[in-house]
């Protein structure tokens, strides 16, 4: 089912997470412990985030370095099936643009399509770790909007190859982030929510936000949205708090603020244990005020904290 076909359908606020594949050469088991708590909260679907590839050089037997190209977390697709599979719940794959071709793209969005997979969450994508700016790989996309174009291509039966006649329309409902404290990239907010309009006047069907941990910033958002027209669902991405590197880690990587009122909290703690109980606490309480704003689905990113999110959730539940 598609997301957008869960929220027209949901009588109260839904639930959902976002996991990461496991380090390669780990197994699936790992997806399974992790999502093994959480499913009795029967979440809507399960974001399943995808990795580019990063370079490294590694030393040769005759002292000189080799530049070689590796992905350190593989197997999205796979996931998503086995998550479906194993659960019996829709799976959301994040698709993004670095790291991957035109080619490479279409290839992933028709394995996805055999899989009966309907749901897609399109992504530029960050910068490599050991890279300051985001490029392009020469054959791929360079903006989100670009990669939302291809999808919405294959809805139409538009192929990459111009000669092939007749090709089958995918059916993804397609989603796309928004940034409730604006891009980092982008100059102005204004000028971020106008990103954001087209993407959705092309084709985008919702909204699923970064992370944030100020809740008017967040209605503060929904609210220029709505007034710039953009009308699909927009729903709040949610991240808990469980150690003190994170005050500095959070703003430096994902360019969002903390509110003085949780990071006083934080620095009165001594240990981790206790930072993840004032975080807890914050994620219990962002919860509720955005259930009843009336978001239409809480969206939590577990990144290995599942315990966290449970309390949470048990919270509202």
């Amino acid at each position: 089912m598609k997301v957008i076909e869960h929220i027209a359908q949901a009588k109260d606020t839904l639930i959902s997470f976002e996991i990461l594949p496991p380090l390669k050469g780990k197994s699936i088991d790992s997806i399974y412990d992790h999502l093994d708590p959480l499913m009795a909260f029967k979440p809507a679907f399960i974001n399943v985030t995808y990795h580019r590839s990063e370079h490294m050089f590694k030393k040769k037997a005759d002292g000189s370095f080799e530049k070689v190209e590796i992905r350190k977390r593989p197997g999205t697709v796979g996931i998503c099936a086995a998550i479906m599979n194993h659960y019996n719940v829709d799976a959301v794959p994040h698709l993004i643009c670095g790291g991957f071709s035109r080619e490479e793209t279409e290839n992933a969005l028709i394995d996805l399509a055999f899989l009966g997979i309907d749901n897609v969450l399109v992504l530029r994508g960050d910068a490599p770790k050991n890279e300051t700016f985001f490029e392009a790989d020469p054959h791929g996309h360079g903006y989100a909007i670009e990669l939302l174009d291809q999808v919405v291509h294959m809805n139409n039966g538009v192929y990459l190859e111009d000669d092939l006649q007749g090709g089958v329309k995918t059916n993804f409902c397609i989603g796309v982030a928004g940034y409730p404290e604006k891009h980092f990239e982008a100059p102005n907010m204004q000028t971020d929510l106008g990103h954001l309009k087209r993407k959705v006047e092309n084709g985008a069907d919702y909204i699923v936000t970064q992370m944030f941990f100020d809740n008017q910033k967040f209605f503060d958002f929904v609210n220029k949205c709505r007034e710039m027209g953009i009308t699909v669902p927009i729903i709040p991405g949610l991240k808990p708090i469980t150690s003190k590197k994170q005050m500095s880690m959070l703003p430096r990587i994902f360019h969002v603020d903390l509110p003085t009122e949780l990071s006083s909290e934080i620095l009165k703690c001594k240990t981790d244990k206790e930072v993840e109980q004032v975080g807890t606490e914050w994620l219990i309480q962002q919860s509720k005020e955005l259930k009843a704003f009336g978001v239409p689905v809480l969206h939590y990113y577990t990144l290995g904290k599942p315990g966290v999110v449970r309390k949470a959730v048990e919270a509202i539940s």
